[in-house]
């Protein structure tokens, strides 16, 4: 079944609402004002099944100039677009005014309707086509249908579905594959039900039992159930009218303009960076405009920021930052339009090229190339310029935030030479020359730590991570270790892979007398400190010395100043192995081992950390 959004667009008492009545036998006109003033205030919709597997559902927008914005929230989800021109009274203004906003808003196709005509005679009826003509040269209708019809006797009607049909089979549909998107145009409480949302699904599918979270909110709402054309479903995919039952949230919590999506993906923002195009129509726009943004189904205030000294002109196309006064969910490629504070017209759209500029400030004439990059590249070039600007790298979260592609786009974009993916322990992308400049400074950093400290093993990983990658996720420095040979990783220390630690003559014996020293204490150690002193080396030598001793698991410390000679320990563990199973105290402890409470207790710790006893109150068994 192909589903395609079919909206209307026109001037007031043009025939709209009758026509989607006559075709559909549906009166969009729901509220008692619309039927009192016989005029269509807000969105109307129906559904036609066209037949060989085409299914469209119909949007019905207000013509009036005060519902220009009732119109906007339902016209970005259009797929094809039946343009109303009244035979009787031909272009009108919001017959220009919609125009222009079915043409920023990248309609595609589209078929002129000539309505009510019945009411005039052939002549007229010609010169009215030669009018749509001329009215529609040079646009995205310039070719299209126009077709006469007339919703009070029915002619035209049958032409009208076949016309629909046949464009409605070359169009192409929503994808359903892509990441679920869904702005709501309409939230209401139904009894039985509970909070229901209306909207046009731009992309993927929305299935019930499903999570999802409402923008800009950021409440995490359960799909309860779903409907289509007023039918109970399973699942809603792209290009269908879909309301859907969700709990969790309530009706007031809800608006005209907020946006469900797959969980935990996107985030609302309060700026975005567009192509801008300025009607032929509008006054010279300056910097810092305050406008009315539409896009979706939203409608926020916000003010246009020029990348440009200069006023843009009439008719011209620029890149252009919004600062929005609310959150709005945007991606880039979202249309939109922009209409004047006083008068409330249209004065030009655009498209969103980006919704995270760069948080260091850069001039405009910058603003303006980057945006170009971005708006102008194919979509590997926006991915190499995103991972350019990150400090370091990004992961796939943060590429499909930026950009909602499918998984499958992410994982051929970054196959690219000019990018190296890391896959564990988590999916990263980096630059190979922001790799390259990174193993070189941390190369760097060793080689000077190796002349400072000739005797240490080498450099502690942490105090690289905080000099040189201090933010970046901690799985960043082992992955750029792998793509260097000449730096070793042994436990939590970094050297160079040349780095050998030589003792000097007086450093050999220094050493010597160090580990007797401690050897011959068995379990009653002398301080460290007293230890290091005696040793013949000046005190940062023998400290160096100690790591050695350490690191050649001579020495082991199990406290402060608390350092033991293995084999004392070795020979602790040969009492224990005596006592196995046996329960213990501290008195007991001390006549095994000979020492005071001094060491007695530490020693103890020491054993419950290893697992050769476990404490149990206040005494201990030998495991």
């Amino acid at each position: 079944m192909r589903n395609l959004i079919v909206g209307t667009a026109g001037h007031i008492d043009h025939g709209k609402t009758s026509l989607v009545r006559a075709l559909t036998g549906v009166d969009t006109d729901r509220l008692d004002e619309e039927k009192r003033r016989g005029i269509s205030i807000d969105l109307g919709f129906a559904s036609l099944d066209l037949g060989g597997g085409v299914r469209i559902g119909l949007v019905d927008v207000p013509g009036h100039e005060r519902f220009i914005k009732n119109m906007l929230a339902g016209a970005s989800g259009i797929d094809l677009v039946l343009f109303i021109i009244a035979a009787d009274e031909s272009i009108k203004p919001q017959t220009r005014e919609h125009f222009d906003i079915c043409r920023l808003l990248g309609i595609p196709r589209g078929i002129v309707v000539l309505t009510k005509s019945d009411l005039v005679d052939s002549d007229l009826l010609g010169l009215v086509r030669l009018e749509a003509e001329e009215f529609v040269q040079g646009s995205f209708l310039e070719g299209a249908p126009i077709l006469p019809v007339s919703s009070t006797t029915g002619a035209g009607l049958d032409e009208l579905k076949a016309s629909l049909k046949q464009i409605a089979a070359e169009v192409t549909q929503k994808d359903s594959h892509l990441r679920p998107r869904l702005p709501i145009d309409r939230a209401f409480s139904m009894k039985g039900f509970g909070t229901v949302v209306t909207g046009t699904l731009m992309t993927g599918a929305i299935a019930v039992e499903s999570e999802m979270d409402v923008h800009p909110s950021g409440n995490r709402v359960r799909v309860r159930g779903v409907q289509v054309h007023g039918s109970a479903v399973g699942k809603a995919v792209a290009g269908q009218r879909t309301a859907i039952n969700l709990a969790g949230v309530e009706p007031s919590e809800l608006a005209r303009g907020m946006v469900l999506t797959e969980p935990g993906l996107f985030e609302a923002v309060q700026s975005f960076e567009a192509s801008l195009e300025l009607l032929p129509s509008a006054k010279a726009l300056k910097h810092a405009t305050p406008v009315h943004l539409h896009l979706g189904a939203a409608e926020i205030e916000a003010e246009v920021r020029l990348f440009q000294a200069a006023p843009l002109r009439p008719g011209e196309r620029t890149y252009v930052r919004l600062i929005l006064k609310e959150h709005l969910l945007a991606l880039p490629g979202d249309r939109f339009i922009i209409r004047m504070f006083s008068p409330v017209v249209t004065i030009g759209g655009g498209t969103v090229v980006d919704i995270a500029p760069p948080p260091k400030r850069i001039n405009r004439a910058q603003s303006a190339k980057r945006a170009d990059r971005l708006g102008a590249g194919s979509p590997v070039d926006r991915l190499l310029e995103y991972v350019r600007e990150s400090a370091f790298g990004l992961g796939r979260a943060d590429i499909i935030r930026l950009t909602a592609w499918p998984d499958a786009q992410i994982e051929k974009l970054a196959d690219h030479p000019d990018l190296i993916r890391i896959i564990q322990p988590q999916w990263w992308l980096i630059r190979p020359d922001w790799a390259t400049a990174k193993i070189a400074a941390i190369r760097e950093a060793l080689r000077q730590f190796h002349r400072a400290h000739p005797l240490l093993a080498g450099m502690a990983k942490e105090e690289i991570r905080s000099r040189l990658l201090q933010g970046a996720p901690a799985f960043l420095l082992d992955a750029l270790l792998k793509q260097t040979r000449d730096i070793v990783a042994e436990a939590d220390l970094l050297r160079l892979a040349a780095h050998k630690v030589t003792l000097k003559e007086d450093e050999d014996v220094a050493l010597a007398k160090i580990e007797s020293a401690f050897e011959q204490a068995g379990l009653a150690v002398p301080t460290t400190n007293d230890v290091l002193a005696a040793s013949g080396v000046e005190a940062s030598r023998a400290r160096s010395l100690l790591q050695i001793l350490f690191k050649r698991q001579r020495l082991v410390k199990i406290g402060d100043d608390l350092v033991f000679h293995a084999s004392a320990i070795a020979a602790l563990n040969a009492i224990l192995a005596a006592h196995k199973g046996q329960r213990f105290g501290v008195p007991e402890f001390k006549e095994w081992t000979q020492v005071s409470r001094k060491y007695a207790i530490p020693l103890l710790e020491f054993l419950d950390r290893e697992r050769k006893t476990r404490r149990e109150g206040e005494s201990r068994v030998v495991l």
